[in-house]
């Protein structure tokens, strides 16, 4: 597949289950912002729940800073995924709205389990890919073969590094 075959989608395949993909999806939103491009979306962040143990895992609107919990507290000795999709189709609002708009760009916290079998974002990550506005996600190793069906193989993989970013986002721009 040539580069005019590909989508103008790219996600972050994070090099493990718990780097730091986030903070820099995040710090890379609010320097795009900072140069005045309309990005829209949402970020991951993470905290320690009211035990200590159970973390807490809200999305934040990058429009308005609103919080959407995307975690339920399923007790300590669950190994079950806490992810709350109706936290999650809460927080959809920001992708549709990101769409609605035309943006520079949209971000997406995750291509995770739930988008995989045609849930969370997936409709909206579709929605954006079609009308050709810019996607970026990230994604695990783990879900990372799910992407790639996902996109048709079409979508740019990127190493997680802020200059990578920055190459793939000006790239979309100067054409």
């Amino acid at each position: 597949m040539d580069d005019t075959e590909r989508l103008a989608a790219a996600v972050i395949v994070r090099a493990e289950e718990h780097d730091s993909a986030d903070e820099m999806l995040a710090e890379f939103a609010i320097y795009l912002r900072g140069c005045g491009w309309q990005v829209q979306g949402v970020v991951q962040t993470n905290t320690l729940g009211h035990d200590d143990c159970a973390r807490e895992m809200f999305l934040v609107d990058l429009e308005d800073g609103n919080r959407f919990l995307i975690s339920q507290n399923l007790g300590p000795g669950s190994i079950s995924c806490s992810i709350d999709p109706v936290g999650v189709a809460a927080a959809s609002v920001a992708l549709r709205r990101g769409l609605a708009v035309g943006a520079d760009l949209v971000i997406a916290n995750r291509f995770g389990g739930l988008e995989a079998c045609g849930g969370g974002f997936a409709a909206e990550m579709l929605a954006l890919m079609a009308d050709g506005v810019p996607l970026l996600t990230v994604v695990s190793q783990r879900h990372l073969n799910d992407w790639r069906r996902f996109t048709g193989h079409a979508a740019t993989e990127l190493l997680p590094r802020r200059d990578a970013l920055e190459a793939w986002f000006a790239d979309l721009h100067l054409e």
